[in-house]
């Protein structure tokens, strides 16, 4: 499905419609595409805007929602891409997008489909359940999660870190020893394994994070952080043993550490979240869907 305006100068369109839809400006001599997917977006879904412009001189897109600008980058053939998190935490409905270029904003409404979390208790031993974590561990999580590196350096669905079956799901909320943790979602997928069972890098990327439990890391344990580029980030926490250092450049299947359960952990398993902008999304779909 196609919807086509023209537009005699370069004023602002203003065009509201749905994802099921790709969605074309047309302006004398010169022509713009904006593909929005998936078509059936959920809460906790990575929103993929994909801006293909005509001209090559045109400024770099950006795309706003809930009043948050995300950069585009390109993806080749003057087109550029925008990833954009949704959690858990926010709410259903239509939600509308801006996309702007130097040719005006264009308007477009996405529904953000409701979606079922499931709840959970965790009691932590003694020796575990009073921890609250370091500055130092969370100034450099942090810090982390909001790297945005221009390059694009995954490429194609996302392999699994790990064998062992998935024990935790994402999104899942939970009692601590009793207690609701609120504001709180389970931010990646849990893989019960034994302890020093192989960890691989679901994608390429560089290596911009390693933490030890023995510095500071209390709560992620022994941690490795990897930027995929374009702002998507995997962290793997709870490790009893790394492999790598900070700089290196690892490929899909690299092994980057081993299963364990240092850090604020019940038994051996490895955590991976999945974060895009800061924001921590369901991996699950880059592995099967993959984006481009």
């Amino acid at each position: 499905m196609f919807l086509s305006f023209k537009i005699k100068q370069f004023i602002p369109s203003f065009i509201l419609a749905t994802v099921t839809a790709v969605f074309v400006i047309t302006i004398p001599g010169l022509s713009q595409t904006v593909q929005v997917t998936p078509t059936n977006l959920q809460l906790g879904d990575t929103l993929s805007v994909v801006i293909q412009q005509a001209n090559r001189n045109l400024s770099t897109p950006t795309v706003s929602m809930d009043g948050k600008t995300y950069p585009s980058f390109s993806i080749g053939q003057n087109r550029f891409r925008a990833l954009l998190p949704t959690t858990p935490l926010d709410k259903s409905g239509l939600r509308q997008l801006q996309v702007t270029t130097d040719t005006g904003t264009q308007n477009l409404s996405v529904n953000l489909q409701n979606r079922s979390f499931p709840t959970q208790s965790i009691w932590l031993p003694p020796d575990k359940k009073s921890l609250q974590g370091t500055d130092l561990e969370f100034d450099r999580v942090g810090a982390f999660k909001q790297i945005v590196t221009p390059k694009k350096f995954w490429n194609g669905p996302f392999l699994r870190p790990n064998q062992g079956p998935v024990s935790t799901v994402y999104g899942v909320r939970r009692y601590y020893n009793g207690d609701f943790a609120e504001n709180y979602y389970h931010r990646g997928v849990d893989y019960a394994d034994y302890n020093g069972a192989p960890v691989v890098a679901p994608a390429a990327g560089r290596i911009s994070l390693v933490g030890l439990e023995s510095q500071g890391f209390e709560i992620h344990g022994n941690t490795v952080g990897l930027d995929h580029g374009q702002g998507v980030t995997s962290i793997f926490i709870h490790l009893s043993r790394i492999n790598v250092r900070e700089g290196d450049m690892v490929k899909a299947g690299d092994q980057i550490g081993t299963v364990g359960s240092t850090g604020a952990s019940t038994g051996p398993h490895l955590h991976w979240g999945l974060y895009v902008h800061g924001q921590a999304v369901d991996p699950v779909p880059w592995r099967y869907n993959g984006i481009e």
